[in-house]
């Protein structure tokens, strides 16, 4: 089967995590327990339960699994193991196995919103976003204080099925922002963005304009998208108008100076990228812009001065290197450039397995 095209672009940690969080809260729930003192008790179930969870929570999904699979074998009646077992097999990333155990705890309990909830996450992580719809739909409605919020992933599940609209309700849901406000269009189009969603994106974030002129980082996300397709003056319009409105947030002028660089207006850039670093020391984008606009310029010392400090900053950034090689060589450097040089196809060969597979 595909993998789900958002997979390849990493899991927020609430997503990886959820297994665990799950499976916490299954734990308190059998945490009460009474103890079984007779000479030779049969299995507690709830106490087996709770070891179990306990297990999975502290890292040791396989152990658990072990002792499921021997349960399972002793033809243990055990209300609640398929859901421990999908907890587990979710926990070791087994996603096949995981769902079928969700499916048999909820043909065992169809109330086991719990299980619902695990099974939905499962799903969408197979790139199943229309099958896994219904079963957050209803772990969200009837789980009051879950642990792992089932309103991120279901909106991530609605824009992979063109619900742009209930996708916009279950991330304001996320963020209790009012569903049809102006940071609810807002965040959204945050997120629609991120997953390559561009002409949606923008509708989104000018909507969120026209209801609130005044928003914050919304002219910012009109740039940042421009820039997405190349369309440099909209791009410098936007981040312009961003920062009238929002003049303390240095990412502006980080992208500000990029729209410069790539429109050639190299004065431009060095001006924004210089103000991006008094508000944000601490970033390597704009020294990095900065090393790429004075090379331009022709000014490959003051180009390396940018580029060295960004490498003290962040070695493992191969574009600072890459293009500190480049500074070095016109500067005659040509030992110092190959080295360089050097360490950026080794960076960039490593995080990119593709690249150096075709080696």
């Amino acid at each position: 089967m595909a993998v789900h095209p958002i997979k390849r672009a990493g899991w927020p940690a609430v997503l990886l995590a959820a297994g665990l969080c799950a499976a916490a809260s299954a734990q308190s729930a059998t945490a009460d327990a009474p103890p079984n003192n007779a000479a030779n008790p049969a299995p507690n179930p709830a106490a087996v339960l709770h070891e179990l969870t306990q297990s999975i929570n502290t890292g040791h999904a396989e152990a658990s699994l072990a002792r499921i699979t021997q349960l399972e074998a002793d033809n243990a009646s055990i209300p609640g193991l398929s859901r421990v077992k999908g907890l587990a097999l979710y926990a070791t990333e087994n996603l096949q196995a995981a769902d079928a155990a969700f499916t048999a705890a909820l043909v065992a309990d169809p109330a086991d919103t719990e299980s619902a909830q695990m099974r939905g996450l499962t799903l969408f992580r197979l790139g199943r976003p229309a099958d896994a719809i219904p079963l957050l739909e209803l772990s969200r409605s009837k789980t009051e204080d879950g642990k792992a919020d089932p309103n991120y992933v279901l909106g991530l599940c609605y824009m992979d099925v063109r619900r742009y609209d209930d996708a916009r309700h279950a991330f304001a849901a996320q963020y209790t922002f009012p569903p049809d406000s102006a940071a609810a269009y807002l965040v959204t189009a945050r997120m629609l963005l991120r997953h390559e969603f561009i002409p949606v994106s923008q509708q989104f974030a000018q909507k969120a304009i026209e209801l609130d002129p005044n928003l914050p980082m919304a002219h910012e996300l009109l740039g940042e998208i421009a820039l997405v397709g190349n369309h440099l003056d909209e791009a410098i319009s936007q981040l312009e108008a961003e920062r009238q409105h929002n003049p303390l947030e240095g990412s502006v002028y980080d992208r500000l100076g990029d729209a410069y660089v790539r429109a050639g207006k190299y004065d431009d850039a060095q001006r924004s990228l210089q103000e991006a670093i008094l508000l944000e020391p601490n970033s390597t984008g704009p020294y990095i812009l900065l090393g790429k606009a004075m090379l331009k310029k022709n000014d490959p010392l003051a180009a390396a001065t940018y580029l060295e400090h960004a490498g003290q900053m962040d070695p493992s950034n191969y574009m600072t290197h890459s293009l500190l090689g480049q500074a070095y060589r016109a500067m005659g450097r040509t030992e110092d450039a190959s080295r360089e040089t050097a360490t950026a196809e080794r960076l960039q060969s490593a995080s990119n397995p593709e690249t150096k597979n075709s080696h």
